[in-house]
């Protein structure tokens, strides 16, 4: 089972990545759950997702506390919240971090520790391609990138369900751009 934590803040999307990673493991015959932890909330606040997939049936259904993968979508969470927090040794950290992994790794000062960190300016690509700084599928791109957990076309095909028509295209051409721009440091 690969377990993933999603960081982000209200109106971010965090949870509708989850969904989606979720929906594209599910039409590839994986086990999945997704759910969000948040409770009155506002726009802006941060707010956690998580995503479970697994090859065989899911059986506990609680929090989840390690992860094998932390995504956070706003780089100003980096130093506001514990995103590091329960992360797996050799575990993925993937963020929207416009410089290096390694500049990150150094900052965080986990250079040497074992996590596999991976990078992409996902804020620049969506304001780039959608006209606005919602980074949840160029993170996607970005999760699918550093792990392979699940196949790109998996996730297109979900994203053109999700959001028919221009709007769904756009998002794949997010994730697309988010794929090829992710650099990874530790992998």
């Amino acid at each position: 089972m690969f377990e993933v934590r999603w960081h982000g803040r209200g109106g971010q999307g965090a949870w509708t990545a989850s969904n989606l990673l979720a929906a594209a493991a599910l039409r590839e015959n994986k086990y999945v759950q997704s759910f969000p932890t948040f409770g009155p909330e506002r726009m802006g606040a941060p707010i956690m997702a998580f995503t479970r997939v697994s090859n065989e049936p899911i059986e506990i259904h609680c929090g989840i506390y390690n992860p094998d993968a932390v995504v956070v979508l706003d780089p100003t969470l980096l130093r506001a919240v514990p995103v590091l927090e329960g992360l797996k040794p050799r575990g993925y950290l993937i963020a929207n971090f416009r410089g290096k992994p390694e500049e990150l790794a150094d900052q965080l000062g986990i250079r040497g520790k074992g996590y596999k960190v991976y990078t992409v300016g996902a804020t620049d690509i969506a304001v780039e391609i959608l006209g606005r700084g919602i980074t949840n599928t160029a993170m996607l791109g970005a999760l699918v990138k550093a792990t392979g957990l699940v196949k790109l076309d998996s996730i297109f095909e979900v994203l053109k369900e999700r959001f028919p028509g221009k709007i769904g295209e756009l998002n794949v051409k997010v994730v697309e751009k988010s794929f090829n721009e992710t650099r990874g440091y530790g992998v």
